[in-house]
């Protein structure tokens, strides 16, 4: 049984080879570590609860676990969800600091809930009081630790909380708004806000401040908006934040952005489901040169992606550098990664004239946003590097006029774009609670999808509902009664061929281009891409007429 295993063996496994939230996000846990025969290698046993998806992720297991420098083989065996979660709740409640073990409470919603009652009731200091408390306390740009930091204070015990709920529950971003009457906290889950919590507004002023000091801000500065970052480590995992500020009418809005620095997971094979867009993806990232566009809306997944493929083209006999702002995934490897400099007046225009200078072989520009930085991206790509860089557009066509909108000659488009790959982020449907029916007959016309397939529907409840069913014990464990569970890519890649050269220099309109696209060069849609979703029992059509409504 899973309760039999020994939870601080199999912590300190996950610890050394994966991190906690991994584990929960992939429902893997390494258990222990067998001696095994004589002159054998030792093998370490690892539960798997999806063996359909032990062909995808048993290789960048074996990757990790052999860069611990031990030499072990990987053994799966099958267990059920149930067995695993309760393997990593054990494991959850101990964390290692200098061989010492501490215990700490589980953090979740409630735990936040509780953070926040306390320093409500205890409200009893000033605001002043609270910022001298906090002036002059900014550490250097390190991983601090976060459990030793939530001990100083009920305050910093609640800003702690509601960072570690965050990271635990996949939430991207942390809303705090400040309202007449109080402040109210909202996050965004699987890309949908949603409601968190009201408190009164004096705890609601601490808890900013407390964040702005984490985050190296000036608290006493209220007017002008700030941008800060907060980096900790909370057993084992690092933790990471971007963070924003700007004055509202009743008050410090602060926003958090998650930034997942982790790159265990960017693979390719994982990301882009559908094989052959994923193969054609490929061949247009191992041109000798060229421009490589991934565009979409802020959010969609556009760093994950091009990060992913990075990686796969860091094989050490290339010069790979990157320009981001901010950096989000430490891609490890041979690839020098260039955070931008805004306080001392760095652009992309200007490092990438300074990466010209450093024999590079592919260059990754985070965004082309002006017409300088994508003058200068066409012309690296034209005098022999591969360039990669995002744009944000609605469609992968759209991003054409886009650069024609920037003022990109016709025919340099036309002779550097290698493609374009448009994506976006469709929730996936949650396997525990979904239902799984026949389509009805107007959803199978409507969508050109074959009579009578099964496909999947979400089970998502009602708040009321959601509040019966927790009280009652029979709320899904898995997605808490929303529905869905993580998130999978919907992607458009536009191949540049000669019968989209000709239809950019007769100057075709964005639909035009994209019929071409679709009815002479095979390319599937982002609506098309995700109703192949659907099919494969990923996602559900409401969420494909959700995310992808404006191309359907």
């Amino acid at each position: 049984m899973a309760s039999q295993h020994h939870a601080t063996s199999v912590r300190k496994l996950v610890d050394k080879f994966f991190s906690l939230q991994w584990c929960r996000d992939n429902l893997v846990v390494p258990l222990y570590i067998d001696s095994g025969l004589p002159m054998q290698p030792k093998m370490l046993k690892i539960a798997i609860a999806n063996y359909s998806y032990l062909g995808t992720i048993a290789e960048p297991i074996k990757q990790r676990v052999n860069q611990s420098g031990e030499n072990l083989k990987c053994v799966f065996e099958e267990y059920s969800q149930e067995e695993i979660q309760e393997i990593l709740d054990h494991a959850s409640e101990e964390r290692f600091i200098s061989d010492d073990i501490v215990e700490v409470s589980q953090f979740n919603s409630q735990s936040v809930l509780e953070a926040v009652k306390k320093i409500s009731s205890n409200s009893k200091k000033s605001f002043l009081e609270y910022e001298d408390e906090f002036e002059e306390n900014f550490p250097e740009e390190k991983s601090l630790d976060l459990a030793l930091e939530m001990a100083e204070s009920d305050v910093q015990n609640a800003s702690g909380a509601l960072l570690i709920m965050a990271k635990i529950e996949n939430v991207s971003d942390i809303h705090l708004e400040p309202k007449e009457e109080c402040y109210k906290i909202r996050v965004r889950k699987d890309g949908v806000m949603q409601k968190f919590l009201s408190m009164p507004r004096e705890p609601g002023i601490q808890l900013v401040a407390c964040l702005k000091n984490m985050a190296m801000m000036d608290i006493a500065e209220r007017r002008e908006s700030q941008d800060g970052k907060i980096l900790r480590n909370f057993e084992g995992n690092r933790f990471e934040f971007r963070c924003s500020t700007v004055s509202g009418k009743h008050g410090e809005k602060m926003v958090l952005r998650t930034l997942n620095s982790d790159a265990f997971n960017l693979n390719l094979d994982t990301l882009i489901h559908i094989e052959s867009v994923r193969e054609d993806f490929r061949k247009i990232m191992n041109a000798t040169n060229g421009i490589v566009i991934v565009s979409g809306p802020t959010g969609s997944g556009k760093s994950t992606t091009l990060a992913a493929a990075l990686r796969e083209m860091d094989n050490g006999e290339t010069n790979i550098v990157t320009a981001e702002d901010p950096v989000e995934y430490d891609m490890g490897g041979d690839i020098t990664q260039v955070q931008l400099n805004k306080a001392k007046g760095q652009t992309f225009t200007s490092i990438l004239r300074t990466f010209l200078r450093q024999d590079p072989d592919v260059i990754l520009i985070g965004e082309t946003r002006d017409p300088e930085t994508a003058e200068s991206s066409i012309d690296a790509a034209e005098t022999g590097h591969l360039v990669f860089t995002t744009l944000h557009a609605n469609s992968s066509t759209s991003s054409i006029t886009r650069l024609l909108e920037m003022e990109v000659p016709k025919y340099k488009l036309n002779a550097s774009v290698r493609g374009v790959l448009a994506q976006r982020l469709l929730r996936k449907v949650c396997s525990s609670c979904a239902i799984k029916r026949p389509i009805s007959e107007r959803e199978a016309t409507e969508f050109q999808i074959s009579n009578n397939t099964k496909i999947m529907y979400a089970n998502t409840l009602s708040a009321e509902e959601k509040h019966k069913r927790y009280s009652e014990q029979t709320l899904c464990p898995q997605c808490q009664g929303s529905g869905y569970k993580g998130r999978v890519g919907a992607y458009e890649l536009l191949l540049i061929d000669r019968n989209i050269q000709k239809a950019i220099s007769e100057g075709a309109p964005d639909r035009e281009i994209e019929n071409i696209a679709v009815n002479e060069n095979s390319m599937l849609t982002l609506t098309q891409y995700g109703l192949e979703l659907v099919k494969d029992h990923l996602t559900t059509l409401s969420e494909v007429i959700r995310v992808c409504s404006s191309d359907y």
